[in-house]
């Protein structure tokens, strides 16, 4: 992996790379965008480029990238890649692009630090980057083979469309062209690509919240207002302008928050919020194949009515025989439900329990230590990010 020379200059200027890396890759998305401003237009999200969210997700992953290295110079962190690949593949990513972002992210690095960067720190960074880069190309590259071709998006007609609450809808799609559809792993999801007013192409990753094995395709969208983070361009759109009939542009399923190989382990579906939509999947997938084994369903939101699709949670959860559900409201809870937000204390976590989170960070990470409190294994505890990966960077 990491050369010994490289490793030693590494370890020698990560702090300095670490306190100045949120001023690098914001001059370094600058000098991008300065010459490429179809990337802004076409693939990057406005909207996160704008509130500094892709920064700091960037920052996070080369900081804890080159950290790994340094402490395990034999061994890649693949966890972290394959979540990045997941996303990449989603959009499209080139091979060619790494490239582009080498040029301007190590002209933003010299840019920065200056002198400091001698020949010899440029070599080592420039080491880690490609270690990093190729990782990605690789994963990617196995995971456009695996789906047949590199760049395959197809043009997906909604057939119906449903209100969930007041700012979630649900789509259901089928293929324009009348083709088969390629199933999917409950947790995963697609990109969703439409043209905006002011002609700008723009994508976002929904996760498939329908049972695998269905011809069709289903998202639940959050309409995003804004207020702390930014407004949703896509999401507004899909809420506002999609109806029956119109077509979507969907890329093939991706994404590694999958049920793993154990058909008999105890398993913990945490979510919040609009976290709930690979949970659903998880829980029709589980239900169709009569799950034996304990699941703990955990869902925490703002209301009931709020809740988007917590009819399906609680439907396909009273197929399963070992299924508990606890539900936890800020306001307005039923009986049988928790005031205020999730708290895993008196919820029983069996040993050998294999957890999956989705839903804002600040709950994942809760729920996560409680976990590790209760004796879950850290390596069994899956999470997904939706929009830029923040985990890495506040680490």
């Amino acid at each position: 992996m990491l050369s010994e020379q490289s490793a030693a200059t590494v370890r020698a200027t990560l702090p300095a790379v670490g306190a100045a890396i949120g001023e690098i890759t914001e001059r370094f998305y600058t000098g991008l965008f300065a010459a490429h401003p179809e990337l802004l237009r076409d693939l990057f999200n406005r909207g996160n480029q704008a509130v500094g969210t892709q920064r700091q997700a960037l920052a996070g992953s080369i900081a804890a990238f080159a950290a790994h290295l340094v402490d395990h110079p034999d061994r890649r962190p693949d966890a972290m890649l394959a979540r990045i690949a997941h996303k990449h593949a989603s959009l499209g990513i080139p091979p060619e692009q790494y490239a582009v972002v080498h040029e301007h992210l190590f002209a933003a690095i010299a840019d920065v630090l200056g002198e400091a960067v001698t020949p010899q720190v440029a070599a080592a960074w420039t080491e880690v980057y490609w270690l990093m880069a190729n990782a990605l190309i690789a994963i990617e590259k196995r995971l456009y083979e695996e789906r047949g071709d590199a760049a395959h998006r197809r043009a997906w007609e909604v057939v119906e469309r449903v209100p969930e609450t007041a700012d979630v809808v649900t789509l259901r799609l089928r293929p324009v062209d009348g083709g088969p559809v390629r199933d999917f792993r409950a947790g995963q999801y697609v990109s969703v690509r439409v043209e905006l007013p002011d002609g700008a192409r723009q994508a976002r990753q929904y996760s498939l919240s329908g049972a695998p094995g269905s011809a069709l395709r289903q998202i639940s969208v959050k309409r995003e207002h804004g207020g702390s983070g930014p407004e949703g361009e896509v999401s507004g759109h899909l809420h506002a302008r999609v109806r029956e009939g119109d077509v979507l542009e969907l890329s093939e399923p991706y994404g590694d928050l999958v049920l793993d190989d154990a058909p008999d382990a105890p398993l913990l579906l945490a979510s919040a919020g609009i976290g709930v939509t690979p949970m659903v999947a998880m829980l029709a997938h589980l239900a169709a194949a009569g799950h034996p084994g304990p699941v703990a369903v955990v869902h925490a939101d703002r209301s009931p009515a709020d809740h988007a699709l917590r009819a399906d949670q609680e439907t396909y959860a009273a197929k399963l025989p070992g299924a508990e559900v606890h539900l936890w409201y800020e306001q307005d809870a039923p009986e049988g439900a928790r005031t205020g937000r999730a708290d895993l204390g008196d919820v029983p976590v069996r040993p050998g329990t294999r957890a999956y989170l989705c839903g804002p960070l600040p709950f994942m990470r809760a729920v996560r230590a409680q976990l590790i409190e209760k004796g879950v294994a850290a390596a069994d505890i899956h999470y997904e990010v939706f929009g830029p990966d923040l985990w890495l960077a506040r680490d």
